[in-house]
């Protein structure tokens, strides 16, 4: 078969004045077939037949395919593979597993030229300081721990659509305290405010559908504050937050690599991995440097303070000595029951005052129907009423560590459970007016030492100012597997 190159050397044979029969020897082809393409003056590629002809009969009942058009027509979502077993459920025998491929095609076919339209996204062009964009994204997937622990956390990431600067901030939740941290600390580093801010349909920046207020008041009077105008895409339609989105698949990736060539996912502490993706950001951004001066010069100046990162909520103080903050419990002193008190909520922790005094920061509890109660803030009245100890409902949150767990469950097995508790409160009562860890480290010495401890035992170690010794440092060396080894082959000389 003569190709396009031969005819074109053909060509330009002829042209530079060589015989018909010298350029076709040359070409590689017969002197006929050169004087058929000199005067057609075509490529053969120009000269093939459009194959627009069936070469067997359709095995598609025209009935049939009736009857699927319809179905496409009123069902757009409708499978191919379903509307075949359909036709063998109607017509057993009549079509063959085999004939599923030629089914889908055909369908694909009627699809692209006769099927409803698809949607069509539009690019958009972005200018210089206009527009940023924001959202959540889980890193769970990478596998982080500190200290061993995996490390379940969100990222805030903050991305300038025109240059693609980005950055980003830790978080536990898609909470309006972690949203205005994030944006905050993301403007501060940025130096500067974009026109225009535009997130996804957030809980916590834009209200349900139906309400009269498109955004929250708490997220309009951040917006105001920095002066940006807020915007926010439809619902099911992340393509309209394209830029954050892409960069959340990218970040992502960078991050693994990252840890890659780190060696460990682990981290000695949350700081350590800040300062980790700080770094990684550092490297990402050096290559927008560019454009991301256009955008500092289009950027609105910062205002002269941060705006206010928490929400504040009034709470009485219940006769449980607790408080309730997003459906969690935590507990205050009991000289405070009864009084109100005003808490902080930021998006990690939360701050009681009282009395224009900040009396309490407590870690901000995730989720819903949790506690967190210090026994030193009902010691005093417990160590009265020990009997409540038994059944109380944050039982659980009075052993501060393991070797407090361990002793209750030893005294309980000495000296039955209502001596038990008794002896386990006056413990808790020793630890909270003395010193924790000498208590603990008593109590772990105690378990390992004494055939039977109680609180008189515990109080006098403590009270002495004798301390237990250390705990034995033990050392394994390394395991040489070369003994496996040579093991093994001993068993292999004698099974021969």
């Amino acid at each position: 078969m003569v190709t396009d190159k031969q005819v074109r050397r053909l060509m330009k044979l002829i042209s530079e004045g060589k015989s018909l029969q010298t350029a076709a020897a040359r070409a590689g082809m017969s002197e006929k077939t050169a004087r058929k393409y000199r005067r057609s003056r075509r490529l053969p590629s120009q000269c093939k037949r459009i194959h627009t002809w069936r070469t067997r009969p359709d095995p598609i009942d025209p009935a049939d395919w009736r009857w699927i058009e319809e179905m496409l027509s009123a069902n757009t979502g409708v499978e191919a593979k379903t509307l075949f077993e359909a036709l063998q459920r109607e017509h057993p025998g009549k079509y063959q597993d085999g004939q599923l491929r030629t089914f889908q095609r055909r369908v694909k076919l009627w699809r692209a030229l006769q099927g409803s339209g698809n949607e069509v996204f539009f690019p958009q062009i972005y200018r210089p300081g206009e527009w940023c964009e924001s959202d959540f994204t889980y890193m769970n997937s990478l596998g982080i721990t500190i200290n061993g622990v995996p490390f379940d956390h969100m990222l805030y990431h903050f991305v300038l659509c025109y240059s693609n600067w980005e950055t980003a901030s830790i978080c536990f939740s898609e909470s309006y305290e972690s949203l205005s941290a994030g944006l905050q600390t993301a403007l501060w580093k940025l130096g500067g405010v974009p026109w225009y801010h535009r997130t996804d349909s957030l809980t916590s920046a834009v209200n349900p559908v139906g309400n009269p207020e498109v955004f929250t008041y708490k997220y309009e009077g951040l917006a105001k504050h920095y002066g940006f105008d807020s915007r926010k895409i439809q619902p099911g339609c992340p393509n309209e937050n394209g830029d954050v989105e892409q960069r959340h698949h990218r970040l992502k990736r960078a991050v693994d690599q990252a840890l890659m060539l780190r060696g460990s996912r682990d981290f000695d502490s949350r700081q350590a991995y800040e300062q980790f993706l700080a770094k990684l950001f550092d490297q990402l951004n050096s290559g927008r440097s560019e454009r991301f001066k256009e955008e500092l010069a289009m950027l609105h100046a910062l205002p002269r303070r941060r705006h206010d990162d928490f929400t504040q909520v009034e709470c009485k103080v219940t006769r449980f000595g607790t408080i309730r903050v997003l459906k969690n419990a935590y507990s205050l002193h009991s000289r405070l029951i009864g009084e109100r008190v005003k808490v902080r909520i930021y998006a990690d922790e939360i701050e009681v005052w009282y009395a224009q005094r900040r009396i309490e920061v407590l870690p901000r509890l995730r989720g819903e129907s949790g506690y967190h109660v210090n026994y030193r803030h009902i010691i005093d009245w417990l160590v009265r009423k020990p009997g409540a100890f038994e059944n109380y409902l944050y039982k659980d949150a009075l052993f501060p560590t393991s070797q407090f767990r361990m002793a209750y469950d030893l005294l309980c097995s000495q000296h039955g459970r209502k001596q038990g508790n008794k002896h386990y409160v006056k413990i808790l009562y020793i630890a909270a007016k003395e010193n924790e860890s000498l208590v603990n480290e008593s109590l772990r010495f105690m378990i390992n030492q004494c055939d039977e401890i109680d609180s008189d035992m515990v109080k006098a170690m403590v009270t002495s100012g004798l301390r237990p010794p250390a705990v034995t440092e033990v050392a394994v060396s390394p395991v040489d597997l070369r003994t496996y080894d040579a093991l093994l082959e001993h068993q292999e000389v004698l099974a021969v």
